[in-house]
C-alpha cells in the first residue's frame, strides 16, 4: 500500500501493464523549448504531457523531476561571472516555472497533477515533502517536482536519483535527445558505440556524460535501474515503461 498523508480512500489502482509499479521521469529544461532556443514551446509541452498522461494510464505511479535549461542553467551563469551557488539558486526558479506549466499541461491532458518544490513558494505550489509526494502519488496524480535538490552545487540528474530513492521508485527514466547511452557524444562523433545495457559501475568507470556521476552513485547505492530514451517521439515515455522502442537500461 502507498503511504497515505491525509485521510480519504485513495482511488482504486488501474491495472499495471509495465513491469514498474513507480517511475521518476527526469526531463531537462531543454526538451521542452521543442526546435526553440529559449523558453517553452507549447505543442511539444502538449505532446509531453500527454505521454506522460498515457504513462499513468498503464498502472505506473508517475513522479517528474523537471530541469530549467530552457531559461537558466546555474553552471552557465557561473560561467558568466554569477557567484555559483547564487547562479545554481537562479537555475532552481527557472525549474518551478517550467513545473507549474508541465502541471498545467498534465491537466490540460486530463490528468490530474501537482507541483512540488523543494524550494519553497507555497503561494505558487505546494513545498515538496516526501509525505505529501507519496499522498498524491497514492492518489493517481502526476507529481511534477522542482526546485532540484533545493540546494546549490547539485544537479537536477541527482535530484532525479535522490527523489528515485525517497519516493522508493522502482526505476528512474532519464529523457534525453538521443536513444539512449553513447560512449561519446553521437551529435559530434558518428563513430559513438551505443550501449543496449551496462551497469551503473561501468557507467561511472567509462565516465558517461548522460548523468552525472553523483546520480548514477546514488542510484546505484539504492540499486534503481535507469532508462535512458529519447523523448522526441510522440509515446516515448510509454513505450520505454513496456520495454518498447529504442532505448538503453543501466543497471545494478
Amino acid at each position: 500500500m502507498n503511504e497515505i498523508a491525509q485521510s480519504g480512500s485513495a482511488p482504486a489502482p488501474q491495472a499495471r501493464t509495465s513491469p514498474w509499479r513507480r517511475v521518476v521521469v527526469k526531463l531537462s529544461g531543454e526538451a521542452l523549448m521543442g526546435q526553440g532556443g529559449f523558453g517553452l514551446d507549447m505543442p511539444t509541452l502538449t505532446r509531453i504531457a500527454a505521454d506522460l498522461t498515457g504513462a499513468a494510464q498503464l498502472g505506473v505511479e508517475v513522479a517528474v523531476v523537471v530541469g530549467g535549461g530552457n531559461f537558466f542553467r546555474g553552471i552557465a551563469g557561473a560561467d558568466k561571472g554569477i557567484e555559483r551557488a547564487r547562479a545554481d539558486s537562479i537555475g532552481m526558479l527557472a525549474t518551478v516555472m517550467n513545473a507549474l506549466a508541465l502541471e498545467y499541461a498534465i491537466e490540460k491532458a486530463g490528468k490530474s497533477a501537482r507541483a512540488l518544490s523543494a524550494v519553497p513558494m507555497p503561494s505558487l505550489c505546494e513545498p515538496f515533502s516526501r509525505q505529501a509526494a507519496l499522498h498524491h502519488l497514492g492518489k493517481g496524480r502526476i507529481v511534477v517536482l522542482a526546485g532540484g535538490t533545493g540546494n546549490p552545487f547539485f544537479t537536477t540528474d541527482t535530484g532525479a536519483a535522490l527523489r528515485g530513492a525517497e519516493l522508493s521508485c522502482d526505476l528512474i527514466m532519464k529523457a534525453t535527445q538521443v536513444d539512449g547511452v553513447y560512449s561519446d557524444d553521437p551529435k559530434r562523433n558518428p563513430a559513438a558505440t551505443r550501449y543496449e545495457t551496462l551497469t551503473h559501475d561501468e557507467a561511472i568507470a567509462r565516465n558517461l556524460a548522460v548523468m552525472d556521476t553523483a546520480a548514477f552513485a546514488l542510484a546505484r547505492e539504492n540499486r534503481i535501474p535507469i532508462i535512458v530514451f529519447s523523448i522526441r517521439e510522440p509515446g516515448a515515455i510509454s513505450a520505454a515503461l513496456q520495454g518498447q522502442g529504442r532505448f538503453s537500461l543501466v543497471s545494478p
